[in-house]
Order: structure tokens, then C-alpha cells, then sequence
């Protein structure tokens, strides 16, 4: 395809989201590198996340841009369009790879570096999202959220959790001062698990680096924030039946995940490349069928628009912490880590992805009451 043929595939392609190439609105898009444009067609959104890496191309309010673009259905106008549609499919634009699992999430993202994580979140260390509904701060964001969690499971002094995917140890370490509970955190991450310790030091917390697949005992509660994006569709029954194996017959079982409207095998491969390697966002069904004859579903909180509010604080933390952290990182990550940040709070704002909050039990037991948020 001829290089302005591609610029007026790209330009029609953009229209339909009210951006112009070049334009003089905050979220247009401005082209540096007019190669920009066949990159977009033979790599697809591995090409334009990577072409923004580069500085090919840049954008006032990314945030804004993104949103734009999630809100209309591109897909949908493509096929609309018979000549748009054949020059997308000649070119693979959506030929998306499906995920490898060559690479461990936890060396590529969660180990970057703790100073970058320090200077970017709230002062517990949280990387999920907040609950913003009477928090005007991200410190407050995330606080409520842990209090939201205990209130949700019902936990009480003495309780045993097993929490999957435990981060820096910020929910036990909560659980544990707060409710007097005593917690197993289990992580994929050297770095996470180093400071996990020495955050929960003295207190009933054990953090360990291991597989939530690997673990044995019986728990009150066994919960998740933020794995299930991990997990992989091929394994989602297999986390059902390990935390099936692992809840005491009365307890309760937690999931905080990212959610997709529509169920995928196949993840953004920008992201895949760059962020968060092997990972995918589970939809409705997914879940559902997964948990099927092992747990009832008591309750489903739906609040993904305070993932961009979250993602937002991140990212001015990140930018008031640039200049500090500069002398340890490059230009290119500056840039990989501001497009990632923001490019996903356009699309929590435009709800093309979810927050969730689900309750689970097993059968028989009496039902808890979920009418906390």
C-alpha cells in the first residue's frame, strides 16, 4: 500500500473518533516520523505503542486520545466500510499474537525497580486500583479499598488468609494490624516479596515466592487482588479448584480483577511485550463457567471508573518522580511507562475494561452479608 494511502486509511480511521493527524485539539495526534503510518499497518498496536516509544508520534492528552478511540467501535465501522475493511485485513492490523508464556511477569514488570514503585504509589504501596467513592486522594483511594476487602470477606481476629498474588505485602500487612488476622502472602516477584517482609515484619504475615498452584493447608479466607489477570483463560478452573482446596467449608473466597466486556484468549501485544507478559483479562462468562459446581457467586461490584482516576495519580507521581528517577532509567522507558499508564486510564474512562470485586462461597454454607459498598 502506497504511504499516502495509509495516511488516509489511518486519517479515516481516526475521523470516526473525532481526532485529526496534526490537529490543534488536545487529544489529535501529532506524526513526527511519516513512516509512522505503514508501522501501523505491518505491526499493528505493537507498531503504534512501540512507534510512540520511539517518539514517532506524540499527544497532549494521550489519556484523552485513548478514550476517544475505545468509545467507537472501530470494528464495527470497518466492516462498514468495504474498502477500509479490506485494507485493515490485507495489512493485520487486529491479527493480535496470542499470549506466550516465555517470560515471567514478575522479572519483566514487578521487578523493575521499588524506587520506581515507591515514588509512583500511595504511601501502603498498593498497585491495584482504589476506591474512590468517598476518597479524594490516592492515599485515602487505597485505604478505603483494604477496608472494603475486610468488610466484604467478614474477617475477624485470628482468621487465616491465603492471599494470592500479594504484591509488597500492603493487604496482610493491613489485615493483619488492623483485624488481628494472620496471612500467607504468595508472589512471583524477588522484589515484592524483599520488601513484603520487611513491610510486615512482627506481625502474623508470611510472604512467600511461590505459585498459587503450590500451596497446601486449609484458610477462612482465601482472596486475590489483582492475579486473575495473570491466571490465563487455559487456568481458570484450575484456580477455581485450588481455591476450592485451599477455603475451609465456611469460609470466603475473593477476586479483584480487571475485567473484559468480551470473553478473549488474546491480549493487546503491546502490552504482552512490554507490561505485563502472559497475562489477559477475564470476562464474565470465563468466570463464571469456571467457578460453576465449586462456588456460589454471592455478590459482583462493578466499579472500573476508579481505575482511571487511579491510574491518573499514578502517572502525576510518575511525572513529579521523573526527574529523580531519570539518572536510572532511559528516555524510552519514560515513555513505554507514561503510554502504558495513560493509555490505560483512557480506557477505563471509556468502560472498554472493568474493575470487579467478586464474593464467592461454597454450597451449604449460609449466606454472608456482601451490602457493604
Amino acid at each position: 500500500m502506497a504511504k499516502n494511502k495509509e495516511k488516509s486509511v489511518i486519517e479515516e480511521l481516526l475521523q470516526v473518533a473525532g481526532i485529526t493527524i496534526n490537529g490543534h485539539k488536545p487529544y489529535d495526534i501529532q506524526v513526527h516520523n511519516d513512516n509512522f503510518y505503514k508501522r501501523c499497518f505491518s505491526d499493528g498496536l505493537l507498531g503504534i505503542g512501540e512507534a510512540y516509544m520511539d517518539g514517532w508520534w506524540d499527544c497532549v492528552k494521550l489519556d484523552q486520545l485513548v478514550e476517544r478511540v475505545s468509545r467507537v467501535n472501530i470494528r464495527e465501522k470497518i466492516e462498514k466500510n468495504w474498502k477500509l475493511a479490506w485494507a485493515i485485513l490485507k495489512s493485520r492490523i487486529f491479527n493480535l499474537q496470542k499470549i506466550s508464556r516465555a517470560f515471567m511477569v514478575g522479572e519483566q514488570h514487578y521487578d523493575v525497580g521499588n524506587d520506581l514503585y515507591t515514588a509512583m504509589l500511595d504511601k501502603r504501596m498498593l498497585y491495584t486500583c482504589g476506591y474512590w467513592k468517598n476518597a479524594d486522594n490516592l492515599d485515602d483511594s487505597q485505604e478505603a479499598k483494604l477496608e472494603l476487602v475486610c468488610k466484604k470477606i467478614g474477617l475477624e481476629p485470628g482468621m487465616t488468609v491465603l492471599e494470592y498474588g500479594c504484591g509488597f505485602g500492603s493487604f496482610a500487612k493491613y489485615a493483619a494490624e488492623k483485624y488481628g488476622a494472620k496471612v500467607t502472602g504468595l508472589t512471583v516477584s524477588k522484589e515484592q516479596a524483599k520488601l513484603g517482609c520487611e513491610m510486615c515484619k512482627g506481625l502474623p504475615v508470611e510472604i512467600l515466592l511461590e505459585d498459587y498452584r503450590k500451596i497446601n493447608g486449609k484458610f477462612d479466607r482465601v482472596i486475590s487482588i489483582g492475579i486473575m489477570e495473570h491466571v490465563g483463560y487455559k487456568n481458570y478452573r484450575t484456580y477455581m479448584k485450588r481455591t476450592d482446596n485451599a477455603l475451609k467449608d465456611d469460609g470466603i473466597a475473593f477476586i479483584h480483577t480487571i475485567g473484559s466486556n468480551k470473553s478473549s484468549t488474546i491480549i493487546n501485544p503491546w502490552t504482552h511485550k512490554y507490561i505485563f507478559p502472559n497475562s489477559m483479562l477475564p470476562s464474565i462468562s470465563q468466570i463464571s463457567t469456571a467457578m460453576e459446581g465449586l462456588f456460589i457467586m454471592e455478590d459482583w461490584h462493578n466499579f472500573g471508573e476508579d481505575y482511571d482516576k487511579t491510574l491518573m495519580a499514578w502517572n502525576d507521581n510518575f511525572e513529579k518522580a521523573w526527574p529523580d528517577l531519570k539518572s536510572q532509567y532511559n528516555d524510552r522507558f519514560y515513555r513505554m511507562w507514561r503510554y502504558y499508564l495513560l493509555s490505560s486510564a483512557g480506557a477505563f474512562r471509556a468502560r472498554a475494561m472493568q474493575l470487579w470485586q467478586i464474593i464467592m462461597t461454597k454450597p451449604g454454607r449460609k449466606q454472608p452479608d456482601c451490602r457493604i459498598a
